[in-house]
């Protein structure tokens, strides 16, 4: 069997920036197992499958170790596949999730996601993570799937160093660390020891955490952010009730034939 594979960079203009994700169109679902083994030997943050349903597509994304419940940018990188290369003609496709009906709408000369906001709560911070980060955390919260740290500065931001044994200790999908930008609104870096990411260049979903606590703490429901990691990547992102709208670019890197025994 072989199956077409591309690779995007999502949140970025350009190539080698962003977030790199997989995605694989198909007309069936392969098996959890197959899925899972080609994300494995992609070893990109995230592999997107994904296959006709209803009136648009049934959506699941894989890291190299485990499947999850939501992934911003192989999101994002599916539905440029879908607009830029295989003709897809409406201006938004809907992707039916284990999140739910996400949509994403052409925008320009990017593209406009609609996910559930996710708002964290104060919650107490174990003993060992300042330690594990190498900073002062101002606040401690917990959201859906991911705690998160609130730090002093971008400077402080960037210049962490954590331990990533400590923060897969934590009982959870990962933890985000977040400042106020000094470019930007807010900027963060996402760690994911747990799912076999230790650091994820552009997390999509996070900023469906970071947005709605930003927009109360900054008093504005339109932020501009950015992920500071190495490739690092920008979003737009708009509070709008319940929901969040994630803005962002994409460019493709690469298009190939993947092969799989009958």
């Amino acid at each position: 069997m072989q199956l077409k594979l591309y690779q995007v960079d999502a949140f970025t203009n350009q190539l080698f920036k962003g977030n790199p994700a997989a995605v694989v169109p198909l007309e069936n679902w392969l098996t959890t197992e197959q899925m899972q083994l080609i994300a494995l030997e992609n070893n990109l943050s995230e592999t997107a499958f994904f296959v006709p349903e209803k009136d648009g597509y049934g959506l699941r994304w894989f890291t190299p170790a485990v499947e999850v419940d939501l992934c911003g940018h192989a999101t994002l990188a599916t539905a440029h596949v879908l607009f830029q290369h295989l003709n897809y003609a409406k201006e938004r496709i809907a992707f039916y999730t284990k999140s739910g009906r996400l949509t994403v709408t052409r925008q320009g000369d990017g593209y406009a996601m609609n996910f559930p906001a996710d708002k964290v709560q104060a919650t107490s911070m174990p003993d060992y993570l300042e330690a594990a980060l190498g900073t002062k955390v101002l606040e401690f919260h917990r959201g859906k799937d991911d705690f998160m740290a609130v730090i002093e500065s971008e400077t402080a931001l960037a210049s962490l160093q954590p331990d990533f044994r400590q923060i897969a200790q934590l009982d959870a999908r990962g933890l985000l660390v977040t400042a106020k930008g000094e470019t930007v609104d807010f900027v963060s870096r996402c760690f994911f020891p747990q799912s076999g990411i230790d650091e994820d260049p552009v997390t999509g979903s996070a900023h469906t955490t970071l947005t709605p606590y930003w927009a109360a703490k900054l008093g504005n429901e339109t932020l501009t952010a950015r992920q500071i990691s190495t490739r690092s990547g920008t979003l737009t992102c708009i509070l709008k009730g319940e929901r969040v709208e994630l803005q962002g670019q994409a460019v493709t890197y690469l298009e190939g034939m993947l092969r799989l025994e009958n």
